[in-house]
């Protein structure tokens, strides 16, 4: 398709079309009216003259009779620009006035009509026309008055060729100025193009052109910027997954594949065979959870869970977890906390309820105090060991921390231990897999929150900032704080 071809078949140019059409439309219709009310308006000015005239001239016979009629009519006909005057008699012959001739018929009958006409005086041969009245006076003479119309002629042709000019210049204009959008918008049109087939071939880093006029067009780019923007980050999140599971379950598989191979080498005992079975099972359980938790990963950035979201007290969360996890915290000698506020929130009860609970697993895992870089060195305190789970509103957003008093996260990898299956130095001796912080930033991104890691000054608060429902819906009971239980 040639670039004229192209351009014609352009929205743009089409709706041009359309609109030069009507506003022709409009402007011809606007002009007619204009040249149909002039016509009328010199039409009246005639015929208020014509009228005029005939009345004088009526009374000018009725007192002086035919000389006086005579003239009268000889008298104003040799004026400039005379109008038409013809008297006959009843036998129809002329009597006086400056007409030489006229229609057939124009004298037999009186009333208003247009005709062909010629003065006396005329030296030229071609007829005009004019509006005349024929009125019948006493004794069977007619008197005829009239006006040419050349005037309402030419004013009428003056309106008729300014509107014929008038549009051609609208059309003119019109079809430029469609040209010229046209190829302005199928230029933009063209870049997408350009862009989208990029993109149709594997390069998601490519992004449609945006304008600085802020209209549709620049408004649509960035939609879909941002769209692809997205699409991106989910496959860039999909191919890291997929090098993830590749790298960090190679590791556990293998260990599996060769705990089997031993135990099925070795002539132990029944004993050894069912241990060997239990440390199978073991890990077996714990690819289970990783798969699970990647599984959630995925439901929470595919957006799948927004389909069972209720609104509910987060206080309520926040205590469950407590009550959850506070034998837990006792076996590894800390101490388990929740302040809460009641906050009502609309959301998915069960990955917020699982995003926090990865927060406090990561807390007793990692939060416990290190003598050897404490202030207080050996001799740290029960404060160092407690934990708290915390709930409240900030605003418009419920927040949701849990605040440890361990080593903490250094401020340069905190953007880094959210990826699925990082695991910084400090943690690579305890048991994990990497995904806890994945999942809950996930389940925050979700709910169209964050979660955000702090410094705690020492240790870590990681936090599940998420928007709240209205304060009017947050009439429940007054908030409460349990009572710290010390754990030697």
């Amino acid at each position: 398709m040639t670039a004229f071809g192209k351009l014609i078949r352009t929205t743009a140019f089409r709706l041009t079309l359309v609109y030069l059409f009507l506003f022709a439309l409009f402007a011809a219709s606007l002009l007619g009216y204009f040249a149909w009310n002039t016509r009328r308006l010199i039409t009246e000015q005639i015929t208020t003259t014509v009228n005029a005239e005939i009345a004088e001239i009526n009374d000018i016979y009725t007192r002086r009779g035919l000389r006086g009629l005579g003239f009268t009519i000889g008298n104003r006909a040799l004026r400039p620009g005379a109008n038409l005057y013809l008297v006959t008699t009843p036998a129809g012959t002329a009597f006086g006035g400056n007409v030489g001739s006229l229609s057939p018929g124009v004298m037999a009958s009186s009333g208003w009509a247009e005709t062909q006409y010629r003065r006396l005086d005329d030296q030229d041969t071609a007829d005009h026309r004019a509006l005349v009245r024929v009125t019948e006076l006493s004794n069977g003479f007619r008197l005829l008055v009239g006006r040419d119309l050349e005037e309402r002629r030419r004013m009428f042709g003056i309106v008729a060729n300014a509107a014929q000019w008038s549009v051609l210049v609208v059309i003119v204009l019109g079809l430029g100025g469609g040209i010229f959008v046209a190829r302005r918008v199928l230029q933009r049109i063209d870049a997408m193009t350009g862009t989208t087939q990029r993109i149709m071939a594997g390069d998601l880093s490519g992004r449609l052109p945006v304008g600085r006029s802020g209209d549709e067009l620049d408004r649509l780019a960035e939609n879909l910027n941002a769209m692809l923007e997205r699409i991106e980050a989910l496959m860039v999140g999909l191919k890291e997954v997929s090098d993830n599971i590749a790298h960090d379950l190679k590791t556990p598989l293998t260990r599996l594949r060769n705990r089997a191979e031993e135990a099925l080498a070795s002539s132990g005992s029944e004993a050894e065979y069912r241990a060997a079975l239990e440390r199978t099972i073991e890990e077996s359980d714990g690819l289970i959870r990783t798969f699970n938790a990647l599984l959630m990963i995925a439901r929470a950035e595919s957006g799948q869970a927004r389909g069972n979201m209720d609104d509910f007290d987060a206080a309520d969360v926040a205590k469950g977890i407590h009550e959850l996890y506070e034998p837990l915290a006792e076996d590894d000698g800390m101490t388990l906390h929740v302040w809460s506020a009641p906050v009502r929130v609309h959301g998915n009860r069960e990955l917020i309820s699982q995003a926090l609970a990865n927060l406090v697993e990561n807390a007793i895992k990692y939060g416990k105090p290190n003598p050897a870089v404490s202030p207080l060195g050996a001799r740290a305190t029960a404060l160092s060991k407690e934990i708290l789970i915390e709930a409240r509103r900030e605003g418009d957003q419920l927040l949701l921390s849990v605040t440890d008093h361990g080593p903490g996260i250094p401020e340069g990898d905190r953007k880094h231990a959210v990826e699925r299956f990082v695991r910084l130095e400090a943690s690579r001796t305890q048991p994990g897999s990497g995904l806890g912080l994945s999942l809950a930033s996930a389940v925050a991104t979700l709910h169209g929150g964050e979660l955000r890691l702090g410094d705690a000054h020492p240790g870590l608060i990681a936090t599940l900032a998420i928007p709240a429902l209205a304060a009017a819906a947050d009439r429940l009971a007054p908030q409460t704080q349990d009572v710290p239980q010390k754990v030697a």
